[in-house]
């Protein structure tokens, strides 16, 4: 098998794992009792969150554990706009949003929030002008991918903030679950930033949301206090303590093994341009770890499934969207119903080897050949 889908999940690191089962030996107590086991799982807790707010260039009480990214997402979206509703239900967001920030704001329209949807450029920006000419007095919310799941783009963060210095009432959710150990990430700049460890070598069923303290939302799950008022429930030390160990791996690689990535990138966009069918949607500055094509008239889930026969798996969208409707990401960079439905997404990690992207050109010329003669 030749794993090309690292965007949707990542194997996980020995030294996380090793982190979790230690911790889940040592430390059976949670963290809210207040015996002897509970008051040792706790001091452990404080010192993981300690560790990853510093980290992150946060404080940590800023720090929120979720059950993964798209629990973080609905927690920024629908918390800061139900807390902040009394002040406006404008949002603004983008057509490159994850499901689990698209779907948020469908409930929030339904429930008579108003919902913009900002213009991206050719290269799937954030079109600055239109996205400034949105904004309006009762805005609320905008809420942006740093790194688009499907296409790589890199979104201008530091020049939106910019712009939303002059509309203090509009808060900025970054929702940074590509970024993280793949390009540098500001805190500084968002109200909130959301991610998940099994992006990175993490494990499944753990997300991070970070919250400026002064920031207040409404919690999406009410109970007794945790380790955060935002957030009810026992602590999942172990689980936490295993996001500590991926995210330090994840940020002291980053540079290496973005440059590895790097190079493998280089080579597939080199040999697939030279197929006259192959049409690359990532911009050239995109992240190496994202690579999306369309290839002409043959739909993105055949082009998929012939590979996945031949023992390649790649991706048709995200893993949370539904294959059958056209991409919206590509679309909205292409302009093209077509070439959206025939998208697809190679993912790569620094793991990929150099025989692999050799064995995958050698399987995609196959199936290139079967598909389009």
């Amino acid at each position: 098998m030749i794993y090309l889908d690292y965007t949707a999940n990542t194997p996980t690191s020995p030294d996380v794992l090793e982190r979790f089962c230690e911790i889940t030996n040592k430390f059976p107590g949670n963290a809210n009792s207040t015996h002897q086991a509970g008051r040792a799982a706790l001091e452990l807790q404080n010192k993981i969150t300690e560790s990853i707010a510093l980290m992150l260039n946060a404080e940590p009480e800023e720090i929120i554990y979720t059950s993964g990214a798209t629990e973080s997402n609905n927690l920024a979206v629908k918390g800061i706009a139900r807390s902040e509703r009394h002040f406006g239900k404008h949002i603004i967001t983008t057509p490159l949003e994850h499901p689990s920030v698209s779907a948020p704001l469908t409930a929030l329209q339904e429930a008579g929030y108003e919902i913009d949807m900002v213009n991206i450029d050719r290269s799937g920006k954030v079109d600055l002008e239109h996205f400034r000419s949105l904004l309006r007095n009762d805005t609320v919310l905008f809420t942006v991918c740093a790194v688009d799941s499907e296409l790589g783009t890199i979104q201008p963060v530091h020049e939106i903030k910019n712009i939303l210095n002059d509309f203090p009432a509009c808060r900025l959710h970054i929702d940074a679950t590509q970024a993280i150990g793949k390009i540098p990430v500001d805190f500084g700049v968002a109200d909130t930033m959301s991610f998940a460890p099994h992006k990175f070598g993490g494990l499944t069923g753990s997300g991070i949301l970070l919250k400026k303290k002064e920031l207040i939302i409404e919690p999406l799950i009410n109970g007794g206090p945790s380790t955060n008022i935002f957030r009810s429930g026992t602590p999942t030390t172990a689980l936490n303590g295993a996001c500590e160990t991926a995210l330090k791996l994840a940020l002291e690689n980053r540079e290496k093994n973005s440059e590895y990535v790097g190079k493998l990138n280089s080579v597939l966009r080199e040999k697939l341009s030279c197929y006259p069918k192959v049409v690359i949607n990532s911009p050239e500055d995109a992240i190496p770890h994202i690579l999306n094509i369309s290839v002409d008239s043959v739909k993105g889930s055949v082009f998929q499934q012939k590979l996945s026969e031949e023992g390649v798996c790649v991706s048709v969208k995200t893993a949370c969207s539904t294959d059958s409707l056209p991409s919206r990401a590509v679309f909205a960079v292409s302009r093209n119903r077509k070439n959206a439905l025939s998208s697809w997404r190679i993912s790569l990690s620094h793991l990929t080897t150099e025989n692999e992207i050799d064995e995958f050109l050698k399987i995609f010329d196959f199936c290139y050949k079967e598909l389009t003669t």
